[in-house]
């Protein structure tokens, strides 16, 4: 007896394959586990007494003694009925030979009720009837697991009990948080058990992410352990809701499918298995990667055959080669489109091809997708109110919605109190997708939203201010930095203009400004004879004098493909960071030549107590750069996960986002943090390798993160070296002269730089080597960051760390950090000292 109860699962899996059935003894008394085939009856599961497996096992002893006595005792895994126990002994059976025993219980013909010779080492096949599948299919609403995503499930019909979905996702694209999407879902949402297993990703990044899109909160903060009051009351919320016994988490090493299909039978009333994810690069590390991943699907898809709960899989790749091997009952491709707010989704069955598909809007910054492809809130029968377009009626309430949480949470704050009433109305209004609220609510929404003069300068603020933006409330593109102009705001629908002279012309752009190409047809041309400084010249003649024969131009049909798709302006690690304590505002301010721009403004806390404002200007930080950038001259290869980094190679690296948790630095990776994949990784380049590595040689980190893939190449440091020494001896001879001549060399400079990658494919250039580009601005930013570091260890107070040029440090006695060298030649610094209260000048201010 104790035997069969610890065998449970396994005897009932000899059952379902087999048809086997097995005598269970207890005592004097005798039952038979046996298939469904002998007692058809029982396949309704209202007839008689049912139990799913795990209950089953704890009661399995009582059950053997009712099932003696003549009453049978179905057996569920999940809702499904899979065995039966019956009484062995025909003398103490009180079933009647026609299997319908029990009052009402319907009589299933048709099935095989043989035993059949289980000497021969095999059974009869079981056979299902037309009346099986009838009642299934008519017995109401399925009601499994859904990503919680309204046009993903429409799309998708949820995911079904048996079957295995794969969600194909190239790395970035956010396939992980479809996975996670699902589990939250019908784990916080249904209340049911989930098994997430985890090949990647850890338990702590993965309840981060919860956090994170439940909350609003940005998960690059929560992943360094930084947690707003609001966030830590969430947390605790879900662990006193009892989450932790619903989503059940195994990030263990050497994760294979076997493990899964091994524990996911003894947990209790299974709905979903998760697996995130299916690596497409081999791994050493990773039991699910590589050339064993047909081997892993199969199993996979034969764990929901047997335990008949629908399994989820994430596999980082759209390759449709390797999506044929895992041949999957159903596989939700996700494509990114030439809208960065949205996503398709593209849904296709094993049997029938392309079934439909969906947009979705990525929140990566949240981990989370939102639903682009929502049906519009509004009734078919009744049109939208003044103000209330049938444009602005469905995904942009929702969008609204969205935004609005991280403010009527209390996560963040920033906006008048009569807004977030507001907001927290639209919320409520728009989850019960009451038109007639939201009618209602708009005109005081307006109103409130009016009265702001300045959006929050952070991500949560911009996305509030476009989500109004369809409502013809008067938030400018650039609200979040720009006040408005009082005299232009309406309680109308007429949206405020931002001035017409307020904006940057080409001369006013500081000459390491990095949101723009500003190239312009024509710069591409060498420089004319005689020119002050023709650094394009000089650029080429350096390139074209290495001995590496370097490739200037990545052709045109490999530029949409890895790596240099994966390559963004985001990897340059610039800091743009401003001390926890301080506050920094955006105001409106005149230059001397009467125009009109924007520039910072600190306000320092007065527990600072007294000092002025240190402004450090680095002189040529990207020319600098160039005197030893670690790169790769050729091609970029790849080279995968990788154990440790090699320094006799250069290119970009998949890693985590070490944790940092100083308050008085920003993390060393600066912005590339701001936007992680859906596992918690960023792609970076060789100079903040190297950085990491240096930091935790002095134990200002804990580990190297471990890289999870790679594209590399033969390491170079001296290709622009040529050109770092000629702009070294021209600003030599220049910055003393000043006036046209230097104007000249710095826009030369800054335009031969900038056309290593021309952000515009109209932009003609004799180079199209982002990897280049974004490692030369990268290690200008380490340098940068690295000095400032130098300069906080020795006691000096941070207050901001800008772009890759730009420091502000508090300075009590009125002089600047030593670390920093006072001059005009490169690596050298200006220093300007600004009262409290003032604004940062900036470029030629």
């Amino acid at each position: 007896m104790t035997t069969a109860r610890n065998t449970l699962y396994s005897l009932v899996k000899l059952v379902e394959e087999e048809g086997r059935t097995t005598v269970i003894t207890k005592h004097k008394v005798r039952a038979l586990l046996a298939p469904l085939d002998r007692f058809p009856a029982a396949r309704k599961t209202d007839a008689f007494p049912a139990h799913v497996l795990s209950a089953a096992q704890k009661d399995f002893g009582d059950l053997v003694t009712l099932a003696a006595k003549g009453e049978p005792q179905v057996l569920l895994r999940n809702t499904t009925p899979v065995a039966v126990l019956l009484p062995a002994d025909p003398a103490s059976s009180a079933l009647s030979t026609d299997t319908a025993a029990h009052t009402g219980a319907a009589t299933a013909g048709g099935a095989v009720s043989s035993q059949g010779n289980q000497d021969r080492g095999s059974a009869p096949r079981r056979l299902a009837t037309l009346g099986d599948a009838m009642c299934a299919l008519t017995g109401g609403p399925v009601g499994g697991p859904t990503f919680g995503l309204p046009g993903l499930d429409a799309a998708t019909g949820g995911l079904l009990a048996g079957r295995l979905t794969l969600v194909a996702a190239p790395p970035s694209v956010g396939g992980s948080l479809l996975g996670l999407a699902a589990a939250r879902k019908t784990a916080l949402v249904d209340r049911r058990t989930v098994l997430y297993a985890a090949s990647g990703p850890n338990r702590d990044d993965i309840f981060r992410r919860i956090l994170s899109a439940e909350t609003g909160g940005e998960y690059p903060r929560l992943k360094q352990g930084r947690l707003t009051e609001h966030e830590q009351e969430v947390a605790h919320q879900l662990v006193r809701a009892g989450v932790g016994d619903l989503l059940l988490i195994d990030d263990g090493t050497n994760l294979r499918a076997e493990d899964i299909a091994d524990t996911a039978p003894h947990m209790e009333a299974l709905a979903l298995v998760v697996v995130d994810r299916l690596q497409a690069a081999h791994s050493a590390r990773l039991p699910l990667s590589g050339d064993r991943l047909p081997d892993a699907s199969q199993a996979l898809a034969a764990l929901a055959r047997d335990l008949q709960v629908p399994v989820l899989a994430v596999v980082d790749s759209d390759d449709p080669t390797l999506l044929g091997l895992l041949d999957a009952d159903v596989v939700v491709t996700l494509t990114a489109t030439a809208d960065p707010t949205k996503v398709q989704a593209t849904v296709t069955e094993r049997d029938f091809g392309t079934i439909g598909s969906a947009y979705l809007q990525p929140d990566l910054i949240h981990a989370r997708f939102l639903d682009a492809g929502a049906a519009p809130l509004e009734r078919t029968d009744s049109p939208a109110g003044p103000g209330l377009s049938a444009a602005a009626g469905g995904t942009a309430a929702l969008e609204l919605a969205e935004a609005a949480l991280p403010y009527t949470s209390g996560g963040h704050r920033g906006i008048p109190a009569a807004l977030t009433r507001e907001l927290a109305a639209w919320r409520t209004a728009v989850a019960g997708a009451d038109q007639d609220a939201l009618r209602d609510i708009l005109p005081s929404l307006l109103q409130a939203a009016v009265a702001v003069e300045q959006m929050p300068d952070t991500h949560e603020g911009h996305r509030l201010a476009a989500a109004l933006r369809p409502y013809g409330t008067p938030m400018p593109a650039d609200a979040a930095h720009a006040p408005q102009n009082s005299g232009q705001a309406t309680a109308g629908n007429a949206p405020v203009q931002a001035p017409a002279d307020s904006e940057q012309t080409r001369d006013d752009v500081a000459e390491n400004e990095e949101d723009d190409d500003h190239l312009a047809p024509g710069d591409e041309e060498d420089e004319p004879e005689g020119h002050v400084f023709p650094a394009l010249k000089i650029l080429k003649d350096a390139v074209g004098r290495s001995k590496m024969h370097p490739i200037k131009v990545i052709r045109k049909e490999e530029r949409d493909s890895a790596p240099w798709a994966l390559i963004n302006e985001h990897m340059d690690g610039e800091p743009r960071w401003v001390h926890p304590d301080v506050t920094a505002t955006r105001v409106p301010h005149i230059r001397a030549n009467g125009k009109r721009v924007r520039r910072d403004q600190l306000d320092v806390p007065d527990s600072f107590g007294e000092g002025l404002l240190c402004l450090i200007d680095r002189n040529g930080s990207f020319p600098s750069a160039c005197s030893a950038v670690p790169l790769a001259p050729n091609k970029l290869l790849h080279t995968g996960p990788l154990d440790a980094y090699d320094k006799a190679a250069a290119g970009i690296y998949l890693i985590d986002i070490p944790e940092w948790t100083r308050t008085d630095m920003p993390h060393p990776l600066g912005r590339i943090i701001d936007r992680p994949d859906e596992g918690g990784r960023v792609w970076v380049t060789t100079p903040h390798i190297k950085q990491l590595e240096k930091l935790v040689r002095a134990g200002h980190l804990a580990t190297m993160p471990a890289i999870h893939d790679s594209w590399t190449g033969k390491a170079n440091e001296s290709l622009f070296k040529p050109f770092y020494e000629a702009t070294r001896k021209a600003r030599t001879e220049l910055v003393q002269a000043g006036g046209e001549p230097y104007k000249a060399y710095k826009t030369r400079l800054s335009i031969a730089l900038r056309l290593l990658w021309p952000k515009r494919p109209s932009q003609k250039s004799p180079f199209w080597r982002p990897d280049w580009r974004m490692t030369m601005v990268a290690e200008a930013s380490v340098r940068h960051w690295s000095v400032a570091f130098r300069a906080v260890q020795e006691g000096h107070q941070l207050l901001a760390l800008r772009n890759v040029d730009a420091a502000v440090f508090w300075a009590p006695d009125g002089t600047a950090p030593a670390t920093y060298k006072i001059g005009t030649g490169f690596g050298e610094v200006k220093a300007k000292f600004v009262q409290p209260g003032q604004i940062i000048p900036e470029g030629d201010d």
